[in-house]
């Protein structure tokens, strides 16, 4: 397997189907993955350069609490790799990313209506 080419970019999914986000880098120790990295401060980091320190330092800002690190999916939760990379949890159960959890926040909760079912 060609780490770089099958995982990164790669959709996650979790145990229903519903989208997670994408794979934005991988950790490795020792020669072994050991946990996908997704959100805007993984992917700045890997894109590097002007750029890549500023989408990872507004990650950062956004994040609550801020300066936590970027969020990490154990493999140990992969339930298998076909065209999307599947969990074997639910996505509540994972750590919400920051960009989204702020803009919930400050944008989509203050429309009348978002919080009413449909």
């Amino acid at each position: 397997m060609l780490i770089g080419f099958d995982l990164l970019d790669r959709q996650i999914v979790d145990a229903d189907g519903e989208p997670v986000g994408k794979i934005d880098d991988i950790e490795i120790i020792d020669g072994t993955v050991v946990a996908l990295l997704c959100g805007q401060q993984a992917l700045g980091e890997r894109i590097g350069g002007a750029l890549g320190r500023w989408i990872a330092a507004v990650a950062r800002r956004m994040s609550e609490p801020p300066d936590q690190p970027p969020i990490r999916v154990p493999v140990d939760l992969i339930a298998r790799v076909t065209s999307a990379v599947e969990l074997s949890v639910r996505r509540e159960l994972l750590v919400e990313p920051p960009l989204e959890g702020w803009l919930r926040e400050h944008l989509i909760d203050r429309i009348p209506g978002a919080r009413d079912e449909s």
